[in-house]
């Protein structure tokens, strides 16, 4: 038989290391091995040197698969495997996609090599077996795809040995039907894809031409369609498959190196064939192609990769945040021009938001929850309790309940963090002063309001994130600053703000109030929309509030966009933005 089938006289092979790792992996493979192969009689050995010298190999007298651990990946504990969860499959790709092999082979390979068969029909008859199996499991369990593209080039380089110099295919008929089996094939089977393969068919048409390849492709493609039991059927194209070669199929097929009078020159040199090239080549292909397919999963990996996501999101936040308001003031930041005292405008301002923010924080109460009661406490309902003293009357069980309890709770304000990023590129500089004054208006009021609240007002441009207001801090003096700067790191300063903020946590009223006309540069605006994607899914709401009259006005998609005519609007525009939020949190 094939690699991948033992022969009948072969034995398992004693691989088990002492490692206690490998026989939870092999328990565990073996597990779900009834769900892939529909049998339920098979034995699985995953370990370091089994696979009878191939990648897996399948015993069909002995109803056992091995999988040769060297192909889980080195960073995979074979202890941690849970191939119960789909999703967790993806992590050892390649060893799960050889099981799913010799599982095809398990249920599909049940035809036997009949006594007395054409030695080599025979052996092309066993080539041919590798798409067919395929082929039957495929149209058994098409979800299967994935997971045999992931292991496709272990294969293949293993029956063509096309890495071993000694044995890599040569320019011959017989290893360009053989690759043209184990490749081609492929693509009629539905594993491959014909451009991964394109230059692995143009040098096997050039050796063998159109018309002998056409019929090995029709011998291939009728293979695929015999039943699992039939080796008549197997045996006879294995004899077309040799006819169409033009060697004799009551021969063995000649040994890999033997001489070849139809061979055309570039084999044989030290250097690899062309046709052994064109195999290296289409194995990375696959195996680019194939990181590109999506994977299976399922509900509780999902969750459990978005959890893992989102803990790394935050601690990326916090680690930002820790960077931008943990070392003061950068001596880079030279747009920071210094600081003054506020006007009584601006103190009078800050009061004025924080009545109104204490005010949109103000709850009813919920709604009443009324119950009723055989007993006191409660208020006695005279029908209810006339109802109860006839059913006594009557010698019947009372279960009128005449007390009535009506329980009312109040809901405690939420609490509010609201963060502002300024952008100090040259565009915005009618906007610097208004900002800098609403960022200490934002911060006294949060200080005054009843409401719990939390603000920060960072700039950014140049590849810095510079502080204005810091997390819960309340400045004396207004912090002015200038612009200048050539560059946008939005993405930074949002990060910040979310790791100072939690803005991706949804327990309070959030904000993010972008002001900038959004003309960014790709490698910061791509990040950035991520980032702003991640803080709308949680509910955080996001204001972007454009330069009026500006031409370059490109706000990031899914935002709230406020077009300010007037810079002194500033202020009010993010404080009514503030009390819509508080009024819209439940």
């Amino acid at each position: 038989m094939t690699a991948h089938i033992a022969a009948p006289a072969a034995t398992p092979t004693a691989v088990f290391p002492a490692a206690p790792g490998w026989l939870t992996l092999s328990a565990r493979f073996g597990d779900e091995v009834p769900a892939i192969a529909d049998r339920d009689d098979l034995v699985v050995t995953v370990a370091p040197g089994a696979g009878h010298d191939a990648p897996a190999c399948f015993f069909p007298d002995l109803a056992a698969i091995e999988v040769d651990g060297t192909h889980l990946p080195s960073g995979v504990d074979p202890a941690t495997v849970e191939p119960h969860r789909v999703g967790d499959r993806k992590r050892y790709r390649t060893a799960w996609g050889l099981l799913t092999h010799e599982c095809a082979h398990a249920q599909h390979s049940v035809w036997r090599e009949p006594p007395g068969a054409p030695p080599g029909a025979a052996a092309a008859a066993i080539l041919l077996e590798e798409s067919r199996i395929e082929a039957a499991h495929l149209r058994r369990r098409p979800q299967d795809r994935y997971w045999l593209r992931g292991s496709a080039t272990k294969l293949i380089l293993a029956d063509t040995r096309a890495n071993d110099p000694a044995a890599a295919p040569t320019m011959t008929k017989q290893d360009a039907a053989q690759s043209a089996a184990l490749l081609l094939a492929r693509v009629d089977g539905g594993v491959l894809n014909r451009r991964e393969v394109a230059r692995v068919e143009r040098v096997v048409r050039g050796i063998l031409g159109d018309d002998t390849l056409a019929q090995l492709r029709a011998i291939w493609r009728t293979a695929h369609r015999v039943a699992d039991d039939d080796a008549t059927a197997m045996i006879e194209l294995g004899r077309r498959w040799c006819e169409a070669l033009g060697v004799d199929p009551d021969q063995p097929p000649p040994q890999r190196g033997a001489a070849d009078p139809g061979a055309q020159p570039g084999s044989g040199n030290g250097v690899p064939s062309p046709l052994t090239q064109a195999i290296t080549a289409a194995a990375i292909a696959i195996v680019n192609s194939a990181a590109a397919d999506p994977a299976p999963s399922d509900p509780v990996t999902d969750a459990m990769e978005a959890r893992a996501a989102e803990e790394a999101a935050r601690a990326r936040a916090v680690s930002a945040a820790n960077t931008t308001f943990g070392g003061g003031t950068s001596p880079y930041a030279t747009h920071i021009t210094g600081t003054r005292p506020p006007t009584t405008s601006e103190r009078t301002a800050a009061r004025q938001l924080a009545r109104a923010l204490t005010t949109a924080g103000v709850r009813d109460r919920t709604t009443t929850t009324t119950t009723t009661s055989a007993i006191p406490p409660g208020r006695l309902r005279v029908r209810g309790a006339m109802t109860a003293a006839a059913q006594r009357a009557a010698g019947a069980i009372a279960t009128a309940e005449p007390f009535t309890r009506t329980t009312r709770k109040t809901v405690p304000a939420p609490p509010l963090r609201l963060g502002i990023a300024c952008d100090v590129t040259d565009s915005m500089k009618a906007y610097t002063a208004p900002v800098a004054s609403a960022a200490w208006i934002l911060a006294h009021a949060a200080h005054h309001t009843d409401v719990p609240a939390t603000t920060a007002t960072v700039t950014f441009g140049s590849s810095q994130v510079t502080p204005v207001t810091h997390p819960g801090a309340t400045p004396a003096r207004i912090t002015e600053f200038g612009t200048g700067y050539a560059g946008h790191v939005i993405d930074d300063a949002i990060e910040a703000l979310d790791g100072a903020l939690e803005l991706s946590r949804p327990n309070a009223a959030r904000l993010l109030v972008v002001i900038s006309d959004g003309d960014f540069e790709d490698e910061t605006r791509d990040p950035g929309q991520l980032l702003l994607d991640r803080l709308r899914a949680s509910g955080c709401a996001v204001l972007w509030l454009l330069p009026g009259g500006s031409k370059w006005n490109r706000p990031m998609d899914g935002v709230t966009n406020h077009t300010l005519t007037d810079p002194a609007a500033t202020a009010r525009a993010i404080g009514q933005a503030a009390t819509a939020a508080l009024h819209a949190t439940r």
